[in-house]
């Protein structure tokens, strides 16, 4: 691994020893978030199901086929399936385009392993690593802090507060969290959380809202169905 220098004064700390982040690596994992997915297929099937104005196109269909118009009821449902069938094919590319530049575009963190710092991918980092983030750099893992220098932290992805907040090791709230900016200063923490285990990640899992203009067009569409039934 590429070696970075670093002050006399932090070289007390030797962070984790080669054996140790191999048994680390055994027995937590590594600081990649695996998520529980459905068949991409299936999922993308479903999200089609719920569009309100294919489900509307669906019942004028079937509206058309019942009246005895067969033949524009044939057309508008071949209509509605290529669309579909499109719309399946550009979410697949989507999804595989993102997947791939995911996996080219990991960045690099710094961690102290063997008394030196060491520039690897953050996906390496190991529960019990020293990490060490620069300013501007994004902080790797959640970790509690144990040294650090006029360090501020922009947690606004997580509080949603645009302000930097002040952290060391002598505070209460001494940690700090996967998915935040170092704004300044330089902290070393001891990696607590990698992966699914962050706060970051179970921030992630909270379920989300319809918004209004979806329970708009949901009502619309429901209405606008019954106005077909009757008719």
């Amino acid at each position: 691994m590429p070696e970075v220098k670093m002050p006399e004064q932090r070289m007390s700390i030797q962070g984790l020893s080669t054996e140790q982040v191999l048994a680390a690596k055994e027995k937590y994992g590594l600081n990649r978030l695996e998520e529980r997915r459905e068949i991409p297929l299936w999922a993308a099937i479903k999200r089609l199901a719920k569009e309100p104005m294919l489900v509307l196109l669906l019942v004028a269909s079937l509206v058309y086929c019942i009246s005895g118009d067969v033949g524009n009821s044939i057309f508008l449902a071949a209509a509605i399936l290529m669309v579909a069938a499109i719309s399946l094919y550009q979410d697949n590319r989507s999804r595989n385009a993102l997947e791939k530049l995911r996996s080219n575009t990991q960045p690099n963190g710094k961690v102290i392993r063997n008394g030196q710092v060491e520039k690897i991918k953050i996906g390496d980092v190991v529960i019990g690593d020293k990490l060490m983030v620069e300013k501007g750099g994004l902080v790797a893992a959640d970790g509690s802090i144990v040294q650090a220098n006029d360090f501020t932290v922009d947690e606004s992805i997580l509080t949603g507060k645009s302000l930097a907040v002040f952290k060391d090791q002598h505070q209460e709230d001494h940690f700090v969290y996967q998915g935040t900016t170092v704004a300044s200063g330089l902290p070393i923490a001891t990696v607590t959380a990698i992966g699914n285990g962050t706060r970051l990640k179970s921030m992630e899992s909270i379920a989300e809202e319809v918004t209004p203009l979806e329970l708009q067009i949901n009502s619309f569409v429901r209405r606008m169905v019954l106005g077909l039934v009757l008719l």
